[in-house]
């Protein structure tokens, strides 16, 4: 797995939801509702009647308390890290952002459809989505030995587990950011061995014809 000198990226995303959760807390309290909502939190009625679509984005990076950053914090630094040695600054990076919006897009649904809407927020589909990566460890030759699938299974399982008996926390951002993330992660190593796979052919090439 290539390593960099420092997870840059995890660095500076670690570094910007602090700093986010910062400005919430002098701003008003980041348990505040208000608060949330000012800075970007999403909210099915600001989306549907009257057109705020970003807060699919911003809502990623605020949090409800320090309890909630330090959990995300601490899981992101622990998982990104990794993911960002194995597909690079740029794929990493997108990852998180395409996983962070399929998160917030299936709470979007499903609040919109049963019509009990919430206030939500949270780097947790994002974060998710890096978890999805571990699954596709277990599944390429090379690294899965050190990365068992029901060893992953289980902790995906723990991790999505509070989910279903404490309201307080978004199921549908965590499977949404899971699912979305799986998904882009899986092509992104597809393209990944085929590159490699192509690098190597041509080195053999090359070293033939010296």
């Amino acid at each position: 797995m290539k390593r960099y000198e420092k997870p840059y990226v995890t660095g500076a995303l670690i570094g910007i939801n602090i700093l986010i959760f910062l400005l919430e807390e002098v701003s008003g309290g980041s348990t505040d509702t208000n608060t949330a909502l000012r800075f970007g939190a999403l909210y099915v009625p600001l989306v549907r009647d009257y057109g705020q679509w970003w807060r699919i984005f911003t809502a990623m990076w605020l949090h409800f308390g320090i309890q909630h950053i330090g959990v995300n914090m601490i899981v992101l630094f622990a998982i990104g890290r990794y993911v960002e040695a194995y597909f690079g600054r740029i794929r990493y990076l997108s990852l998180y952002l395409f996983s962070g919006l399929c998160g917030n897009l299936l709470v979007l649904a499903t609040d919109w459809i049963t019509g009990n809407y919430g206030v939500s927020a949270g780097a947790s589909g994002a974060i998710f989505g890096l978890f999805s990566v571990l699954l596709i460890f277990a599944m390429t030759p090379g690294i899965k030995r050190q990365f068992p699938i029901r060893r992953v299974l289980f902790s995906i399982l723990l991790m999505l587990l509070p989910g279903f008996s404490d309201r307080s926390i978004s199921l549908a951002a965590h499977l949404g950011g899971l699912a979305g993330g799986f998904a882009l992660a899986f092509l992104m190593n597809y393209f990944r061995r085929l590159r490699l796979r192509a690098e190597r052919q041509r080195k053999i090439t090359g070293s033939d014809q010296i």
